[in-house]
């Protein structure tokens, strides 16, 4: 299992490839699902030219654990890859990537929509969004599924 907060551009693909090559046998798992997000160019009917997000380190990584945790407790899973950005960010740039790795399809796809809807929803990050607006902090996470 493997949780990396950055500040520094990432290419979700290659985080992939090298957290199975290090971290799995292979042949080891019958699934894997991913989710990507990056940063959109619009928010609440603004144009967005760049956010800065923000987080308490430490905290945020402990939240995170936590996460992981209870996912491997609810799903039968073999791996997780939890990557985040933090720091400043252009429309495109990839924010979260939510990797997991199961013997079965069901607990993958469970496990990561869980993960990433807390992420979205609960987790202790906090955005500030340049817009043509001029600043402006992002006031509330995302709903979680079924909110």
């Amino acid at each position: 299992m493997k949780i990396d907060i950055t500040d520094r551009p990432f290419d979700p693909w290659q985080c992939i490839q090298t957290h199975q090559r290090d971290a799995l046998e292979p042949g080891s798992h019958g699934a894997m699902t991913v989710f990507v997000g990056s940063m959109r160019d619009f928010n609440e009917g603004d144009e967005v030219q760049a956010m800065e997000l923000e987080h308490y380190p430490g905290m945020t990584e402990r939240f995170l654990q936590r996460l992981a945790d209870e996912a491997g407790q609810r799903w039968s899973l073999l791996d997780l890859l939890i990557v985040h950005r933090v720091g400043y960010l252009q429309p495109g740039d990839p924010i979260v990537l939510v990797a997991v790795w199961s013997a079965h399809r069901l607990d993958a796809y469970e496990a990561n929509r869980f993960l990433m809807e807390a992420l979205k929803s609960r987790a202790p990050f906090w955005k500030k969004e340049q817009t043509s607006c001029g600043p402006r902090w992002v006031e509330k996470n995302t709903p979680g599924y079924g909110a």
